[in-house]
């Protein structure tokens, strides 16, 4: 990693507040956590005055399990990112060009520019239809963020097979993939795939995750991995997070069934892209999105300026909460019951408000 280029690069923007009075749907974790989780990580104190288990083979068992692959191709990593970047790192050499899906999490163009690689922007609805030739790393995120779009496992096999020929890393991120029935990558000859404890848990500051790769890919990975390089305690949560299988299958259907009504009901006034993740993009079309920001904050709720992400210019991001956060959601947009009738906050005098308040 070059110095001066490390030093040049500023930091990526991302969702979450910090200020406890704001309902937060800025940021896409899960805002409930597995029953038991916190004995899990409280009993972990004892494991953590010594060093974790090298290799972890408990958390690599749990995570196999969980994907449908074979443990040792499961490389633990402290979160998601950590693992995007070692396949980044192994993919990307000064001069190479990387074919990432825009818009999508900006941390790929980031950690492309950091090995002195050239981001080659596809646009995230036909990334698979690209082509990876003379790529050194193609990108994918399934679901995608911030779109929610969904790729088929056929489609994604068949570019995969395109990416082999072609000599091009695939990287896979499957950071939202649990928050579906869809079935991982994981264990596919040439992909590298990408997952975290973050957003299906709701535990983004344990710092847990794990990449999957098989053959030469894998043993890269593998020989990169720093020892001990996850915490006692985030393995024992990791470890027993993935296993909790009840627990997965009602936060799949919570969000199926408020990610539909919440969709219908901002579809109302916005434009909103179908989802497949525990988040929507909205379209704000011509209405200012400082004011729509700035007054969902101002009736005590944050959600994300979409405009940090690359190509969009009128959106922004809501996650997908429980029924009742959602409606203060709504409301807050405008919509729904509570928000019907006073979008302008009397600003207009006319006890309507104006369609472009909010």
């Amino acid at each position: 990693m070059n110095r001066e280029r490390a030093a040049a690069l500023g930091r990526e923007p991302h969702g979450s507040t910090d200020d406890p009075d704001l309902l937060d749907f800025s940021a896409n974790t899960n805002p409930e956590v597995p029953a038991g989780v916190e004995r899990v990580y409280r009993a972990a104190f004892e494991t953590a005055r010594t060093y974790p288990p090298e290799p972890p083979e408990a958390f690599r068992a749990a995570a196999a399990d969980y994907v449908g692959c074979e443990p040792e191709n499961v490389v633990p990593t402290p979160g998601g990112l950590a693992a995007i970047r070692t396949a980044i790192a192994l993919a990307v050499d000064p001069g190479d060009t990387a074919l990432l899906p825009a818009p999508s999490f900006g941390e790929y163009a980031r950690e492309v520019r950091l090995r002195g690689g050239e981001p080659s922007f596809v646009d995230a609805e036909e990334i698979l239809d690209a082509d990876p030739r003379g790529n050194a790393l193609a990108v994918v995120c399934t679901p995608n963020n911030p779109t929610g779009t969904g790729y088929d496992r056929e489609s994604l096999l068949a570019f995969a097979e395109r990416c082999r020929a072609a000599d091009t890393v695939l990287l896979v991120d499957e950071a939202f993939l649990g928050f579906t029935d869809r079935e991982s990558l994981a264990g596919v000859d040439g992909v590298v795939v990408a997952r975290a404890l973050t957003k299906l848990f709701g535990l983004p500051g344990i710092r847990a995750g794990f990449a999957v790769a098989t053959g030469e890919l894998g043993a890269a990975l593998r020989g990169a991995r720093r020892a001990w390089n996850v915490s006692a305690p985030a393995l024992a949560t990791g470890e027993y997070c993935l296993r909790q299988t009840a627990f997965v299958r009602e936060t799949r259907d919570r969000v199926r069934r408020e990610r539909g009504r919440m969709r219908s009901a901002l579809g109302e006034r916005y434009d909103v892209a179908p989802s497949d993740a525990p988040f929507l993009l909205v379209d704000v079309g011509d209405r200012d999105v400082d004011r729509v920001v700035e007054r969902a904050r101002d009736r005590g709720v944050a959600v994300r300026d979409a405009r940090t992400f690359r190509g969009l210019d009128s959106h922004v991001r809501v996650a997908v909460r429980r029924p009742a956060e959602d409606d203060r959601l709504l409301a807050a947009l405008g919509v729904g019951d509570e928000g019907d009738g006073d979008e302008g906050d009397g600003e207009t005098g006319d006890g309507g408000g104006e369609a472009d308040d909010v």
